[in-house]
């Protein structure tokens, strides 16, 4: 068993034959050049998009439901606005609110799994019987349920999808620390005394991480889908700030004649949805071919 430092055992991946493996599946390349290019647009959006002033409720009314051409390649929506600068746009809100979601929800899964999973007994019981309540009900109800209560405001979606996220990985990390625990280095280290913050977090943590990181990186795009969820019902960003859900929602309004409006926001989910997964799958056989 690999009981190195987490990110140590990250970092060591780079010389492994993990990346060989990595790189030998077209998909998981074609997913790491599809999160690349979006994050790039993202970071360089102010250089990159055409119309950045088009990002707030200021348009150009004499450019409204322009369809795509070669002013505008995505179309303009109801306002004159560039569709593709908007779509950018909504590209990093999502993987702003994507980034703050799984900050918060990873690190307390993890904890709560790796101390139910490793204590056991009564301290097992309650932790997973209270991630069992929460896994019980839907997600997108959870959250509709959460945003209810809140305004439909950027900062109240990151937390409602947050409340919601973290049993999943309370749940992965307690199913790995479970048998992990019945390793020969755990009990070599009960053994000598070790402390328990010891045992769990530099003997069982590393063993976790490979699960830990597929996870978030396939989570990127579940979170940034479920958010646009909450946007789609109204209960997420509110306009005039460019979000991919709200956007097709908003779209929907005039199909067919203005099928831009829906068609490519729609598909810039897909592709980030996509691309995340692909790239997730591509880790966790690079992180199986690692052994």
């Amino acid at each position: 068993m690999d009981r190195s430092l987490p990110l140590a055992r990250l970092f060591r991946l780079a010389s492994s034959k993990a990346w060989a493996t990595f790189f030998a599946n077209p998909l998981s390349v074609l997913g790491l050049i599809i999160v690349l290019v979006i994050l790039v647009l993202s970071v360089f959006a102010g250089v990159l998009t055409p119309y950045p002033e088009h990002v707030g409720p200021v348009g150009d009314f004499s450019a409204m439901n322009a369809p795509p051409d070669g002013a505008y390649w995505f179309g303009t929506d109801t306002m004159g606005r560039d569709l593709l600068t908007r779509i950018v746009y909504g590209y990093q809100l999502a993987l702003i609110m994507a980034a703050v979601v799984l900050s918060i929800a990873t690190p307390v899964g993890v904890v709560v799994g790796l101390v139910a999973g490793y204590k056991g007994g009564w301290v097992d019981y309650a932790l997973m019987r209270i991630t069992d309540i929460f896994l019980a009900v839907p997600p997108l109800v959870l959250a509709m349920a959460i945003m209810g209560f809140l305004q439909p405001t950027l900062m109240n979606g990151m937390l409602a999808i947050t409340a919601m996220w973290w049993p999943w990985y309370a749940r992965l990390v307690y199913n790995v620390t479970r048998a992990e625990t019945q390793e020969g280095y755990v009990l070599a280290a009960e053994t000598v005394g070790a402390s328990t913050a010891h045992i769990v977090f530099r003997e069982i943590l590393p063993n976790c991480m490979p699960s830990i990181v597929t996870k978030m990186t396939l989570d990127v795009g579940f979170v940034i889908l479920m958010a646009s969820s909450l946007s789609f019902l109204g209960l997420g960003v509110q306009p005039p700030t460019p979000d991919l859900g709200s956007m097709v929602a908003e779209g929907a309004k005039y199909m067919p004649s203005s099928w831009w409006l829906t068609v490519w926001p729609a598909v810039a989910i897909l592709v980030v949805v996509l691309g995340f997964n692909l790239l997730g799958d591509g880790l966790r056989e690079a992180f199986e071919a690692e052994g």
